[in-house]
């Protein structure tokens, strides 16, 4: 497979969200018609959809940053925003998503499985949302939120029905070409192989043909479990692989026997994963046609063949065939190549956030979430009236309570999002002297943007 890429960078980025507007009406014969700006549009989000038409990551190797569309403001008269789009971003089937630190995210395992890779931002509320008994005519409105930001690595689990496991020149590219259309390079050194290849098999004619996918993958070496020979990043193809064959070499030049290369394959497959001896299994020997005909160590090899006089071929495509359909019927394996209804498909999103309250120095404070960086993020905090509504939002939310019990005292410094100020909890004697019996006004100690 020409262009084979199996892991890739992207940057995903949520549209941000629209501003909320400033209006008044403004008509003849209509008195004190009061506020009516519009609310801004959510950004959309970023999703990545396993998609059977990807074969690899190879669009994300030179173009990794994908954004989805930003919200439109709000206007007057009450006219909102319009939502920003969601991009949609395709991935092959079998992609795992990863933080840059390692930690999994999401597994998308099956065709039409999607996962949401960037949250648009919200979109600002118009100042006709602040309107309240108090509050008249609010001259403030809300900003737009910038849409979430990430770098994630993406690393693609091959799903075959039939994978090829065996040593470095043992001739896997030269049977997948001999029974499939798959032209990988073909060379009489190990390692001709660094990079997968999938090809098509066809066993039978009409309506009794049977077809079934095998991946050539890479050889793999004594020590392949531990890492050697970029073992992880061969190994990992095996793993969604409804069946294994085993491809020992009879005319090893090494002068390792078939039973003694079976047994490093298969160990290596348990140290690197046990439940992949569970998978159904055969073992053949290859290169029979140079062997010659000895049964030396050869007790655990199940079938002979040749995969240049193509001696065998046709019988061991008959067994791999019964296996992968005794394999799709048990419902073992990958569950993607058998014809499953999309409608079974899981829509992946991320758990809730909240925050966390952190010390930063001996009267130091620093709240992270998304939940409280929007409360101050969103409002215009040059407006006093603004700054009002981000401290009821931000006691709504518990930051206060979680401080107290964090241990903040009176006149600590907290950092919430780009903004900084003076924290006094309800009730201190600070409050009593600003004669309020709710909390100081915020021109009496809130403020100093970070």
């Amino acid at each position: 497979m020409a262009g084979f890429v199996d892991e890739a960078q992207l940057h995903a980025k949520g549209g941000d969200g629209g501003a909320g507007a400033v209006s008044f009406r403004r008509e003849a014969h209509v008195a004190r018609g009061g506020p009516d700006g519009g609310d801004g549009g959510r950004g959309g989000d970023v999703w990545l959809v396993a998609d059977e038409n990807q074969a690899s990551l190879l669009g994300f190797r030179d173009h990794p940053f994908r954004r989805a569309r930003d919200g439109s403001h709000g206007s007057g008269s009450r006219r909102h925003g319009q939502r920003g789009a969601d991009l949609l971003v395709p991935v092959p089937v079998g992609t795992v998503v990863r933080e840059r630190d390692g930690t999994e995210l999401c597994d998308l395992a099956r065709r039409g499985d999607r996962w949401l890779a960037a949250e648009g931002g919200l979109g600002g509320r118009g100042n006709a949302r602040f309107l309240t008994n108090a509050r008249r005519a609010p001259a403030f409105a809300e900003q737009g939120e910038h849409g979430q930001e990430r770098w994630l690595d993406l690393e693609l689990k091959l799903a075959a029905d039939v994978a090829i496991v065996g040593f470095p020149n043992a001739g896997k590219s030269t049977l997948i070409s001999a029974v499939s259309a798959a032209r990988p390079k073909v060379a009489d050194y190990p390692f001709t192989t660094l990079q997968p290849h999938l090809g098509v098999a066809r066993l039978g004619r009409g309506a009794d043909e049977v077809e079934f996918v095998m991946a050539d993958v890479p050889g793999l070496v004594e020590g392949a479990a531990a890492g050697r020979g970029l073992g992880h990043r061969f190994l990992r193809h095996v793993e969604r692989a409804r069946v294994l064959l085993v491809l020992v070499d009879l005319a090893s030049a090494e002068g390792r026997s078939p039973g003694e290369q079976c047994r490093i394959l298969l160990g290596e497959l348990e140290r690197y994963r046990p439940e992949l001896l569970d998978t159904p299994r055969l073992v053949a020997g290859s290169k029979a046609d140079i062997a010659g005909h000895s049964d030396e160590g050869t007790t655990s090899v199940e079938l002979r063949i040749s995969a240049v006089t193509r001696a065998g071929l046709d019988d061991l495509l008959r067994r791999l065939a019964a296996l992968v359909a005794e394999a799709r019927r048990g419902g073992t394996g990958d569950a993607t190549t058998g014809g499953e209804d999309l409608a079974g498909f899981v829509v992946h999103r991320p758990v809730g956030e909240g925050f966390v309250v952190e010390r930063t120095g001996a009267r130091a404070w620093v709240v992270r979430g998304r939940p409280a960086e929007r409360a101050v993020n969103l409002s215009d905090l040059t407006d006093d009236a603004a700054l009002d509504v981000a401290t009821r939002r931000l006691r709504k939310l518990g930051v206060d309570r979680a401080l107290t019990r964090a241990g903040a005292v009176d006149g600590d410094e907290v950092t919430v999002g780009n903004v900084s100020f003076t924290w006094y909890r309800d009730g201190s004697p600070d409050l009593a002297e600003t004669g309020s019996g709710d909390r100081a006004p915020p021109t009496a100690r809130r403020r100093r943007r970070a």
